[in-house]
């Protein structure tokens, strides 16, 4: 594995701050440490014991690039390492490599949405399950970064965290109604991206009154709505789904523009699904500061819930993120983190047409195949 550019998964991650600078009885470098966990992850290993043990078997290969001067790390000594490692720091480093690695995310869709770690309790310590937000965009089919919700907190004062780490300039954020809070609507807007929230009835009369309009604008069929309409028929196992999209900048009777930092339009999703005969009906309601019509709103819908689709389904189909008991210290937001390193890297290597739990499978198998996942990153 020859020296890389700057966007090389190795050069960024091996230059994180070691959190054991100051204990003499060191004896791995912190660089073979990112690198083995990295590597093992890609190839299938879902725990330090397993990770250690590929490494093992490894090392002859693992020798042509790296030091290893005291050969390779007991999986107590990735587990010690992980459970110290700073996650912000890693995160930084993370978000750099993303920023380096990817072909820019300007004009893209970034969607925010909450994971729970759920086996990453801890009774006896009476710790409550890890819950991270992260944010996906579509464009680049990546995880760019992510945040641990504090446990003492929730996630309206993770979301501003997470975007404070991230560039989204021009970039259209969408996010679920957790975050649909007019604080976040403006740090959004501060970060020179637009907004798309999901409007609740936990803001009660907003709620009821943009119900209640576009309610009233179907009950006419739209006649005299002053916005755009788009519809969509999906057809698959015997179900059917018609949604159609509205979407309006008439907003100022709602008066909500004054509060909302550029709000620019509401928007309305019916989602009508007929499956074996029962027909069952669901609205959705938005605030955005997006300005477009109705098949670009409907665009950005659908493509927020690729984040559930393309990373989250994945992470616990694949990698197993639901089984995971990494929980001591720092070690299950560490180790999260690995396996969206891991995920970003065999989703964009697209040599072979596999999904990605038998890319992992090949990795392990071919050295030849992980050269070239690990290429993407570099």
């Amino acid at each position: 594995m020859e020296s890389r550019d700057k966007s090389s998964v190795v050069r960024h991650f091996s230059n994180v701050e070691d959190p054991r600078a100051n204990d003499r009885r060191r004896k791995h470098k912190l660089a073979d440490i990112m690198v083995l966990a990295i590597c093992g992850v890609i190839c299938g290993a879902d725990d330090w014991v397993t990770i250690a043990r590929f490494a093992r078997d490894k090392k002859r290969w693992f020798g042509q690039f790296l030091e290893l001067p005291h050969g390779i790390p007991s999986h107590d000594t990735f587990r010690r390492v992980f459970m110290l490692l700073n996650p912000h720091k890693f995160a930084e480093a993370f978000v750099e490599w993303i920023r380096a690695l990817s072909e820019g995310s300007k004009g893209a869709l970034v969607a925010l949405d909450g994971k729970t770690l759920r086996r990453s309790f801890d009774r006896v310590r009476e710790q409550a399950p890890i819950h991270l937000i992260s944010a996906w965009c579509t464009k680049n089919r990546m995880t760019l970064g992510q945040y641990k919700v504090d446990g003492k907190s929730n996630e309206i004062t993770a979301i501003p965290k997470l975007l404070e780490l991230l560039d989204l300039r021009d970039c259209t954020v969408t996010i679920d109604a957790m975050g649909c809070q007019k604080s976040i609507a403006g740090n959004v807007r501060d970060a020179g991206a637009d907004y798309m929230l999901a409007l609740k009835s936990n803001h009660g009369d907003l709620y009821e009154d943009v119900k209640l309009y576009f309610e009233t604008q179907a009950s006419h069929d739209f006649a005299e709505f002053s916005g755009t309409l788009h519809q969509t028929v999906d057809a698959d196992h015997g179900r059917i789904e018609t949604r159609k999209y509205a979407i309006t900048a008439d907003i100022e009777w709602t008066g909500a523009d004054a509060e909302w930092k550029d709000l620019a339009a509401i928007g309305m999703v019916e989602a009508t699904r007929e499956i074996n005969g029962k027909t069952s009906l669901e609205q959705r309601f938005y605030l955005t500061s997006f300005r477009g019509d109705a098949k670009q709103f409907a665009e950005l819908v659908r493509g927020h819930w690729q984040i559930e689709n393309c990373a989250h389904w994945i992470l616990d189909v694949a990698f197993r993120e639901d089984d995971s008991r990494a929980r001591a210290g720092n070690s299950a937001e560490n180790f999260a983190l690995l396996r969206r390193i891991a995920l970003n890297l065999l989703k964009n290597e697209t040599s072979i047409k596999l999904g990605v739990k038998n890319k992992r499978l090949c990795a392990g198998w071919s050295e030849e195949y992980l050269l070239k996942v690990l290429a993407i990153g570099g």
